[in-house]
């Protein structure tokens, strides 16, 4: 079995994509065709991800949009699906956990095992022993929230620790270093702070992947975005895009346009990176 390291390197030259569709799925918000269903999520979430897998490097289910829905078999379902169908994508499961050892442990046989994940973002503020469980399985990605692109992320991921660096590099500084000794971590930096963006990748090096939010709907710039999170390979990052694919038409043809947005993002991220 690939682990999520090299899935990933895979997917990027394979795809010739950069881009993660995240599965975002929002009952208020699904095309009208969904509205009356009983148990829409699956058929829609399906629907984008034949749509756009051509398009992607990546699928990312956000688990809170289907635990309120009581869809988490249907997300189960739906993680079985990708892999079934294309394996060669990876999934993350974007639940940001951070709990104590113990409790991480079965977060970590949840993702891992009722979800069939590739790789997990999870909260670092409790410390090495809430991330570790995680890492013990060694195939998997461990992606830490690092510099986040909602705007109260500067509340305390700015504050200056005792050595004089902001938070959010500690944090980078310390993944790099201390947590990555199987090259299974990756880092989730915002599109919304591209300076601090470029911060973090020079703080890290090339090896370490950044999963970047904040383009689409938060308005990042991808220009900008690749210009400071890609590595001297010529990839490194993830660029993920929910909103703005998800919810592209809301009417018949609902999957013709996801498909024409993930395409025009993933072709900006190339254009992007042919100018860097």
């Amino acid at each position: 079995m690939l682990s999520f390291s090299e899935k990933l390197q895979n997917a990027w030259q394979q795809q010739d994509s950069m881009l993660v569709i995240g599965l975002d799925p929002d009952l208020n918000r699904l095309p009208l065709t969904f509205r009356n269903q009983k148990k829409p999520i699956f058929d829609f979430c399906k629907g984008i991800i034949d749509a756009t897998a051509e398009y992607a490097c990546a699928f990312k289910p956000q688990i809170a949009y289907f635990a309120s829905q009581e869809a988490e078999t249907e997300l189960q379902r739906l993680c079985h699906y990708i892999r079934d169908e294309y394996p060669h994508l990876p999934i993350i499961l974007d639940s940001k956990r951070g709990d104590i050892g113990t409790t991480a442990e079965h977060y970590a046989k949840e993702a891992f095992e009722r979800y069939c994940a590739d790789a997990v973002t999870v909260n670092p503020y409790m410390g090495f022993d809430s991330v570790e469980p995680y890492l013990c399985w060694h195939n998997k990605g461990v992606i830490v929230l690092c510099r986040t692109s909602n705007p109260g992320s500067s509340e305390f991921q700015t504050i200056e620790t005792a050595d004089g660096q902001p938070l959010y590099l500690k944090v980078a500084q310390t993944v790099a270093e201390k947590w990555n000794q199987n090259q299974q971590c990756a880092l989730v930096v915002g599109a919304t702070y591209p300076e601090d963006l470029a911060q973090v990748r020079q703080c890290v090096g090339d090896d370490v992947p950044f999963l970047i939010p904040g383009i689409g709907a938060q308005g990042g710039d991808i220009e900008l975005t690749v210009k400071a999170g890609c590595n001297r390979q010529g990839n490194g990052i993830m660029l993920n895009s929910s909103r703005a694919i998800l919810y592209a038409d809301a009417g018949e043809q609902w999957q013709a346009a996801a498909a024409r947005v993930a395409q025009q993002t993933r072709d900006s991220i190339k254009q992007a990176l042919a100018k860097r």
